[in-house]
This record gives C-alpha cells, sequence and structure tokens, in this order.
C-alpha cells in the first residue's frame, strides 16, 4: 500500500495530539491576552519581507494574521477571531482568550478522566443558559430615538476604548453614531465611504452627507451651483484616467 505521510511526517495520536492542540491554542489566547482591555499593551510587528515594515497594535486580528501557525488548535483560534472581525468588527481578542481559557479547563477536566464529548456537551449547556441570561437582560430602544442613540454611544465608546482614539472617544463615537443613524436602518456599511488625508489632527475629522471627490475645483468655476444636473458614471472620476480621447458625449434631455 502506498503510504499516505511522508517519510520525515511526525504523527501523533491519543494524548500527545490532545495535549498538544491544548498546548498550541493557549499558547495564542496567552499571545493576546496582553493587549485586551482599556489597560491592554500593545505589539510591536516586524515583517520579515522587504522593507521591514513596523506595525504597532493591540487589535487581535490583526496581531493573529502576522503569525505563521501549524499548530491545527492554533489555527483554529485564529479562524475564529477572522471570523468575529468580519462578523461584528470587534472582541477580536476577547473571543480568542474565552476560548483558549474554556481548553484550560477542558485540559483539567480531561485529567479527571471525564469524556471530551462530556465536556462538550457541558460547554454547549452552558452556552444556552449564557444566551438565556442575556436575553432576559436585554433591552430594544429602537422606538425611542433618544435612548437608542445613547445606546449607541455607550457601544461606540466602549469599543473605542481600546483603540489609540480613545482620548477623543467620544468625539468619534458622535461620527460613527451619525454616520450609522443616516443609514436608516439599513445593515449595509458600504453607504459609509472613509477617505484619508494627510496632516491635521484625529479632531479634525468630520462627517459629510453627500459625495466628495478629491480633485481641486477647476480655475475660474463655480464652488456651487444651484439646481445642477447630475452625471451619473459607472467610470472611476479620475482625471488621469478617464479615456476622452476619441468619444462624442451628447446630452439630449436635460
Amino acid at each position: 500500500m502506498e503510504r499516505v505521510l511522508k517519510d520525515d511526517a511526525i504523527q501523533e495520536k491519543g494524548e500527545r495530539a490532545r495535549m498538544a492542540s491544548f498546548v498550541g491554542a493557549m499558547a495564542i489566547a496567552d499571545l493576546v491576552k496582553t493587549t485586551l482591555g482599556p489597560k491592554g499593551m500593545d505589539k510591536i510587528l516586524q515583517s520579515t519581507g522587504r522593507g521591514r515594515s513596523v506595525t504597532v497594535t493591540n487589535d487581535g486580528a490583526t496581531i493573529l494574521k502576522s503569525l505563521h501557525i501549524d499548530n491545527p488548535a492554533a489555527k483554529v483560534l485564529v479562524d475564529i477571531s477572522k471570523v468575529q472581525d468580519d462578523e461584528v468588527g470587534d472582541g477580536t481578542t476577547s473571543v480568542v482568550v474565552l476560548a483558549g481559557e474554556l481548553l484550560r479547563e477542558a485540559e483539567k477536566l480531561v485529567n479527571m478522566k471525564i469524556h471530551p464529548m462530556t465536556i462538550i456537551a457541558g460547554y454547549r449547556m452552558a452556552a444556552e443558559c449564557a444566551r438565556n441570561a442575556l436575553l432576559k437582560r436585554t433591552m430594544d430602544n429602537k422606538d425611542n430615538t433618544d435612548k437608542f442613540r445613547s445606546d449607541l454611544m455607550n457601544i461606540a465608546m466602549t469599543t473605542l476604548s481600546s483603540k489609540i482614539l480613545s482620548q477623543d472617544k467620544e468625539y468619534f463615537a458622535e461620527l460613527a453614531v451619525d454616520a450609522v443613524l443616516r443609514l436608516k436602518g439599513s445593515t449595509n456599511l458600504e453607504s459609509i465611504q472613509i477617505l484619508k488625508k494627510p496632516g491635521g489632527s484625529l479632531k479634525d475629522s468630520f462627517l459629510d452627507e453627500g459625495f466628495i471627490l478629491d480633485k481641486k475645483i477647476g480655475l475660474g468655476q463655480p464652488k456651487r451651483i444651484e439646481n445642477a444636473n447630475i452625471l451619473v458614471a459607472n467610470t472611476a472620476m479620475d482625471t488621469d484616467k478617464v479615456k476622452i480621447s476619441g468619444r462624442h458625449a451628447e446630452a439630449r434631455d436635460m
């Protein structure tokens, strides 16, 4: 029979495989644990590629993306963090630390000769109890504009407490809440575009309801037009990229 594994492959079974998974997953959790919360510390990440760029961050997803991992259980935690980032956008560190602590406690139970399936069943029961407890304490204030806005502000400021914007968290929470409320119930965040310009301070950031074109106004052209006709184009509005040679446009209906 042809061998499935390579000659230099290492095969782990039983207790040894389980311990390797435990150790790998808990190492990942311990790595990001120190970045958690408003008192969390930043990590310095240095790439190994050309230029050797340096990144300073305390974002769990960013840190885990930069790691080269071959431990299966550790990869699961990295995937959990990525899903959390894609679906929620926050809590990437918390979900990894929580999963790591569950595994740490599971290791103790396994050492007490409790079967892993029994541990899994217990964790599922605990998760259901926790979910029911949270549902009993939830409040829906979407019909009360003031309370709903206050809830959103508290959520935004909690998220910003561990970010570089923490000193101005109330200002940026206001911007974020105003932007979300302008979606009028839609969850399509692609309607919110962020433009970055170098220079100025963080508090020079502002929210504008409309279309912003990062171009200077032509010489002698008006800065404001009342009752203007609107052109909807399916091409980038970059003058250096729009191909206009040999083209003719005619407006038939104004």
